[in-house]
Order: structure tokens, then sequence, then C-alpha cells
């Protein structure tokens, strides 16, 4: 008995995706709820559950088919009915060419059948035995990376591949290019990101903090607080607890424009971008302001984990008031991020970098950070901006403002 397979609710607002692979192909054996596919939304990836056990049947749209939802994509067929489409061609295979066959077979490697086709050409390419390779997706699962990663992580193999000096000059120095179909994510992130600049009046203002302070109280406490809270004590708790606090003493930058109206939030649902494989991803904590720096460690630990296997949520995604984005892991100096609209205001950290300040007529080495506040000036006025970020600084400087709300 075949069964359908259909795209399932995706959230709210979201009505079709983009087939992003097929995680099972003609032919496989497929558990229930096991992943068949994998859907690119605006927002995440979604990967597409098979409703009952049996083997992969056909697969009714192809990689980068736009898809509703509702949709057929796939038909699973019942395990009896497919058994025996199985078993023909290996019957057969003996009366052809006996030889051949079990050599051919093992060409990929044991679970062939369980990668998907991005990591299938990866392994072709490289050359890597996909079972001397320990997988980091989901379940375990092999990844594009991982196999690029155990190519590059093998020097010696490439010195055995060496003697191909001599076929050198038969390879032409020729410039190659490669197009790329932009992901849906993609595409949406342009989309806004557009869409914000050509909507928001946006400006950036700057500010630097010195962030001894912070650093030792980090190196203080990390122990302590690792053992006690189960997580590690990074710098984005004391950012995040700083803004919560100047969001309240300055509410503009906090709301966001509807129509001819200003909406306000009596509450921080703060946007943290994380970087993901499809690319950075923005989801929120809601109602920072009540949460403890450990809450908040605990939780972007969470976000950022859950990224990379592809298990965010949508409803994660959705909201938020105002947005940290933190290019300072990537190594960024200074930089003007663009706002999330709706949202009014994005604050932007970088990288920590000694250099020479004034402090008390003396010329010291101190560890600092250049911030970046994006803001829309239709509802936020240079003053406001400028006592948000001095806010901000006053606390990462004197944490303890953290605890007596100043």
């Amino acid at each position: 008995m075949a069964t359908e397979v259909k795209v399932p609710v995706l959230g709210e607002s979201i009505t079709e995706a983009t087939v992003g692979e097929w995680l099972k192909n003609p032919g496989d054996p497929v558990r229930v709820d096991e992943p068949i596919a994998s859907l690119e939304t605006d927002k995440v990836s979604v990967e597409v559950p098979s409703p009952v056990a049996g083997v992969m049947g056909e697969q009714i749209v192809k990689v980068g088919d736009t898809v509703e939802v509702g949709a057929v994509i796939a038909i699973i067929a019942g395990e009896g009915a497919a058994a025996a489409p199985a078993a023909a061609p290996a019957a057969a295979a003996p009366a052809a060419t006996p030889a051949p066959a079990p050599a051919a077979a093992p060409a990929p490697s044991a679970d062939a059948a369980a990668l998907s086709p991005s990591v299938r050409r990866a392994v072709l390419e490289t050359g890597v035995d996909p079972s001397t390779v320990q997988g980091t997706g989901k379940d375990g699962r092999l990844t594009k990376d991982d196999v690029i990663a155990a190519a590059s992580s093998k020097p010696a193999a490439a010195a055995a591949a060496a003697p191909a000096p001599a076929a050198a000059p038969a390879a032409t120095g020729g410039r190659k290019e490669e197009r790329v179909r932009m992901t849906r994510l993609r595409q949406t992130v342009a989309k806004r990101l557009k869409e914000a600049q050509n909507t928001a009046a946006m400006l950036t203002t700057f500010n630097d903090v010195d962030m001894t302070a912070v650093i030792e109280a980090r190196a203080k406490y990390k122990d302590l607080f690792e053992k006690k809270h189960g997580v590690r004590l990074g710098f984005m708790g004391f950012f995040v607890k700083a803004a919560c606090m100047a969001l309240k003493d300055i509410p503009g930058v906090n709301g966001s424009i509807e129509g001819d109206e200003i909406v306000y939030h009596d509450y921080c649902d703060i946007s943290v971008a994380v970087s993901a494989p499809q690319g950075l991803v923005v989801p929120v904590i809601r109602d920072a302001q009540d949460l403890s720096v450990a809450g908040i460690e605990r939780t972007i630990g969470d976000f950022g984990k859950r990224a990379k296997d592809g298990s965010l949520k949508m409803d994660e995604m959705k909201g938020g008031t105002f947005t940290i984005s933190n290019g300072g892991v990537f190594g960024s100096l200074m930089s003007t991020p663009i706002i999330n609209p709706p949202q009014s205001a994005v604050l932007g950290l970088h990288r920590i970098e000694e250099r020479p300040v004034v402090r008390d007529g003396q010329v010291v080495v101190r560890p600092m950070m250049y911030l970046a506040l994006s803001y829309d000036h239709r509802l936020i006025d240079g003053r406001e901006a400028v006592t948000f970020l001095v806010a901000i600084k006053n606390a990462i400087e004197d944490p303890t403002r953290l605890l007596i709300d100043l």
C-alpha cells in the first residue's frame, strides 16, 4: 500500500518552502517519523518525516522546487510491496555479471543510502571513505562539512595523491565559476535587509567600552559559575542584562512603528544573532528582563547548539523587540549593523582589543570594545541613541550597576 508524504504545516504565515535536499532515495528503507527530505523556509530548515514505515518510492518534486503546505512531495511504498523490487535487481545481477556487481556495491560506503545528495557529491569529489568519518549532523548523520573537514585533515593522503605533478600541465589554469541558487533563507534575509534600508531612516552611532571589569569578574567566577549553573559564563549575559536595563530607561529603542503609530513594549524580547550552517539566524530570548545572567547564557547556548543541528523552531525566531549581534566572535573591529524590521534598533558588539587610553591623566593599556547602535531615526533621536549607548557602557564598565539597577 502506498502512502503520500505531504508538506507539513510550517508555521504561522508561512505557506511555502523550497526543497533543500532529499535525505532518502528511491528504494531506501524508511522508518516511521524518519526524515526523508529537508525543506528551506524563510527562517529555518524543516525536516519532513515519513508518516509510515516502508520503502522510499517516487520523489515527486526535485531539489530547488518550491512547494506549498499540503502538497504531495513523495510516495512511501509498503514494506512488503517494496521488498520485491529491491530483490529483483539483486537476482538479475548474478546472471549478468557476477564479478562486477559486488565490486560496485561498496563504492560509496556501507551506509551510502543514508547519505544526502550533497554529502555523496562531497564524498566523490574528495575520495573520503564516509564509514571512517564521525557525523556531527542530527542523529549522528554525516554532513558535507564533515567530509570536507576529513579531507583537509589528511595531508598524507594529499601527498600520496601528489604523483600527479606530471598531470598538472594537462589541467590548464582556466578560471572557474560556480552558480549556486540562493537558499530561501538567504533570499528572505536579502529582501528584509534591503527593505529595512528602504523604509527606515537608518543611522549608526558609536561608543567604546572598557571591558576590564567584566573580564576580571568572568575570570574570578567562571569556574564557580559553570559548576553551579552547568553553563559557561560569557560576555553576552552581561550585555543582554545591560541592554534590558537601558531599554527600560530609553523605551523608544525598544519600540516599533506600525503605520502611523508607535508601539512601546514593557518587556524585552532580545533577538540574538546566531551562526548556523545555512546562514545567520536570530532566535529570541523571551522576557530577558526577568532572566538571570545564568538563564540568559543557558538560553543562548541552547540556541547556538540547535542552530547548528537545524532544530530551531519557527516560533523561536518570531517577534523580538531589540537585537544584539556579536560580530566580535569573527574578529570584526567595527561595523554598522542593519536593523531587523519591525524593530527599531540593533546593538553591534565587536572584538576586544588592547588599546592605549587615558585614565587619571595617565596613558594605560585597556581591553576595549567598540559598540555600534544602528537605529531608525524616525522613532529614535540622536540624544536617545547616545544615552542608550552610554547606559550600556556604564553598566559594562561597572557591573555592580546591573545588580542595583543603576
